[in-house]
């Protein structure tokens, strides 16, 4: 059983543990060779774990405790600026390049909280795509079904599996299209994307300016909503669970059903039945904006032209050494054109306008996160059509809500046993709050305990 923040915190609390015992712990498991941690991590820092770990013990033992995550082991992605570092992002095409000049304000502010940050994170390369293949770094093994090797999910694929395997108490990623939530959903974990203006992107590599959000990967919807604060530069103030009876919920039937797996629908229903036993109203709607969104992003949308804006130049240095499937993507940026970009602009807020009138007066929305559950690597490895088709497959869900600016939870559904499903509760930009207290009643519904 993965332990929570509130968890591991109330054992530093009682003197049951140690800081520095749980960061031995997390860079043992990341150092083991018979482990997932050489794909999971593509830096270690143990020296300043290790030191940092010494601090909050010494600070604790003053009567000193900094915020719920002071002493806890924390991971972060790989494209998020450490100062003396170059950010790679799971690539090889940045070696060389300049060093970061000082930490990005993720990084910073989760330092003075206390965390403990174990190392960097393997991703997609350059976060473009959710899938969490890397042919540079290899791929972390989702910890279901390790015989067969499935994905993990992406592109903050290192981020959720050093969270399952005990290498962090939480992982932060960046979400773009899915980019927290899936890796969350696929591997039994839950997963945050704030509104993305409530967390700074500074000395974060873009993919696009427009959709990046960042967010945390954890045990449990608290753990996210700690970290969420943090990062948010707010006061920790956990929200209280919601009440799910009189809950107004609605279920998407454009698009957002389309394509479910056996795993997946099974899930998703006895979600909707038990949210339906506890007194929450769920009614299905047609949103036929979500059948728009295809032909709105159909030259690249804003992450192609956006990728190519930041990108040409090292792609004119260094495009040989970028994943194929990537770079092609981003390429198709170049033939946007400045007055297609403005027409996007204006049709993205045509569109939210009408999904944000369709969906008002409830108080979130219901739908599955990824509607399959993770498929095997090497499928996907010896295939363009099948990687290309399962990418655009697992986005699609996730991807709705960065278009629309919203907040959303994946929250796992799935029986014990069974392979993992995610459910995502999501809203309109600003719900950040609702939708996790929301989240905190289903997970406890889930589990069998009072919200």
């Amino acid at each position: 059983m993965i332990s929570t923040v509130k968890e591991q915190q109330q054992a530093l609390s009682e003197g049951r543990t140690t800081s520095q015992a749980l960061t031995e712990e997390a860079l043992s498991r990341a150092a083991d060779p018979a482990g997932e941690g050489a794909r999971v991590f593509t830096k270690l820092y143990p020296e300043a774990a290790r030191a940092a770990a010494q601090a909050s013990g010494i600070l604790r033992k003053a009567g000193l405790t900094r915020s719920s995550i002071d002493g806890l082991t924390i991971s972060i992605k790989d494209l998020f600026d450490v100062a003396g570092e170059v950010t790679m992002a799971g690539s090889v095409a940045r070696a060389g390049e300049p060093a970061a000049a000082e930490d990005a304000v993720v990084v910073k502010r989760l330092r003075a909280a206390g965390a403990v940050i174990v190392g960097r994170t393997n991703m997609t390369e350059f976060a473009y795509s959710g899938l969490g293949i890397n042919p540079h770094y290899d791929v972390p093994r989702n910890p279901w079904d390790r015989k067969t090797g499935r994905i993990p999910g992406g592109s903050s694929s290192g981020a959720a599996v050093s969270v399952t395997d005990g290498m962090a108490v939480a992982g932060i990623g960046s979400d773009t299209g899915g980019s927290v939530r899936i890796p969350a959903a696929l591997c039994g974990l839950t997963g945050f994307k704030p509104t993305a203006a409530r967390v700074p992107l500074t000395g974060v590599l873009p993919l696009s300016t427009s959709l990046d959000s960042i967010g945390a990967i954890a045990p449990s919807v608290a753990c996210c909503a700690i970290l969420d604060a943090i990062m948010a530069g707010e006061e920790e103030r956990l929200p209280r669970p919601a009440n799910l009876a009189g809950l107004r919920l609605a279920v998407p039937t454009t698009l957002a059903l389309d394509g479910m797996d056996e795993d997946v629908a099974r899930a998703f229903e006895a979600a909707l039945s038990s949210l339906s036993a506890a007194g929450a109203r769920i009614d299905e709607i047609a949103v036929p904006e979500f059948a728009e969104l295809a032909a709105i992003n159909a030259k690249g949308g804003f992450t192609a032209a956006e990728a190519w804006a930041w990108h040409r130049d090292l792609i004119e240095r260094a495009g040989d050494k970028y994943d194929p499937r990537v770079v092609s993507r981003i390429r198709r940026g170049k033939d946007i054109s400045a007055a297609d970009y403005l027409e996007l602009l204006a049709a993205r807020e045509a569109w939210k306008a009408g999904v944000e009138a369709r969906i008002e007066g409830y108080d979130a929305l219901l739908l599955p996160t990824v509607p399959v559950v993770a498929p095997a690597i090497a499928d996907l490895s010896a295939s363009d059509d099948v990687y290309y088709a399962t990418n655009g497959l697992i986005l699609r869900n996730p991807t709705l809500i960065n278009f629309l600016d919203g907040a959303a939870l994946s929250v796992p559904c799935h029986a014990p046993g069974e392979a993992p499903v995610g459910l995502m509760i999501a809203g309109p930009a600003g719900s950040d709050r609702r939708i996790l207290a929301i989240g905190m009643a289903v997970e406890a519904l889930r589990s069998g305990t009072r919200a």
